[in-house]
């Protein structure tokens, strides 16, 4: 299995946002009782606001491949959930159920991390139990990562796990 990652273009956007679909499908059922993942009269899910993906600094859109399939997305800004600064974070993570539990998803979040060294964050939405347990899993066991410390955070700005660590590229 080859697990590749493509950097995303403005012209992919429409690309990207199919997958978005998807992957909004798949996190809607932690949004049950809440106003948040309502279909709009069209039958899709609100667009992403992908814009500053194409524009600001240090933030980028990915595209996952296996064995030359569309995998999957990432998108990696520098916003921290927390109160401290990061280099990097995980915005959005999203691989296709298809290729779930083979690997491709670790292989592309170090393929992710492989792109800048320094402070990372992913933050998991408190009811995303398989995700929270995926980057538990993929970080920990990574020799490129160090530092690693989680922090549950209640605030108005987040509600979930915060996985703060260090990633020196191989």
């Amino acid at each position: 299995m080859t697990v590749t990652l493509t950097r995303a273009s403005a012209a992919q956007e429409p690309l990207l946002q199919n997958l978005i679909q998807l992957y909004t499908h798949d996190f809607s059922e932690f949004w049950a009782g809440t106003p948040h993942g309502d279909l709009l009269a069209d039958g899709r899910f609100p667009p992403y606001p992908l814009d500053p993906y194409w524009n600001a600094p240090n933030w980028s859109a990915h595209l996952i491949w296996r064995d030359g399939d569309l995998a999957g997305f990432a998108l990696v800004n520098d916003y921290a959930h927390g109160p401290v600064a990061v280099d990097r974070s995980v915005a959005e993570f999203f691989v296709v159920r298809k290729h779930r539990g083979g690997g491709v998803g670790r292989r592309a979040a170090e393929l992710v991390f492989d792109l800048h060294a320094g402070s990372w964050e992913a933050a998991v939405a408190r009811k995303n139990l398989p995700a929270l347990a995926f980057w538990r899993r993929t970080i920990s066991e990574a020799a490129q990562a160090s530092n690693l410390q989680e922090s549950d955070v209640e605030t108005d700005r987040w509600n979930g796990a915060i996985l703060r660590f260090d990633w020196r590229p191989a």
